[in-house]
């Protein structure tokens, strides 16, 4: 049985831990804790260690699913989850004050790290329908950056999938 790992990462509240339990054939193995931080985020409790669940594809090939925590003070995390992963899976959230400084900041931290595939999901997008989409293709346009964007509501599987099959896809590709 072939395992592989792919990570999700970005800041807090942009729906790691639900994209993980949405996927995960497994009870979802978390390190949530009180939010402390309330000035960033109003959510009751964030990520402190890490996420983990597990995706079982039909060809008997595991799948470990990585959540880091959004918080930057646990920054030195992120590089000992990503270690061997296939890729990352960048999370934005899309109501954030300023989701573009989100998605500079966590994609210049992830890319630095770890050179894999990088796909990027913007949640929360009706929360802030005011708020174009195009943002952010208009931005990795800008900045040379040829990366898969999708819109995706973590609580359904079949967004969150089409994040990691986007992944497995790109490696297919090189292959």
């Amino acid at each position: 049985m072939q395992r592989l790992k792919i990570v999700f990462g970005g800041p807090m509240g942009a729906g790691k831990t639900q994209a993980i339990a949405s996927l995960s054939d497994i009870p979802v193995v978390s390190t949530e804790a009180l939010n402390t931080d309330l000035d960033a985020h109003a959510k009751v409790l964030t990520t402190v260690g890490m996420d983990y669940g597990e995706l079982a594809l039909d060809d008997g090939t595991s799948i470990g699913l990585y959540g880091t925590p959004g918080q930057e003070r646990f920054n030195f995390i992120w590089p000992i989850l990503s270690q061997g992963a296939l890729g990352v899976i960048l999370l934005i959230d899309h109501s954030a004050e300023d989701p573009i400084d989100d998605l500079e900041r966590y994609l210049a931290s992830f890319a630095d790290m770890y050179e894999g595939r990088i796909v990027i999901g913007v949640s929360q997008i009706d929360r802030r329908p005011e708020r174009p989409f195009a943002i952010y293709r208009d931005w990795l346009d800008k900045k040379e950056r040829m990366l898969p964007i999708f819109p995706v509501d973590m609580r359904k599987k079949e967004d969150v999938l089409l994040l990691v099959e986007s992944i497995i896809a790109a490696l297919e590709h090189e292959s």
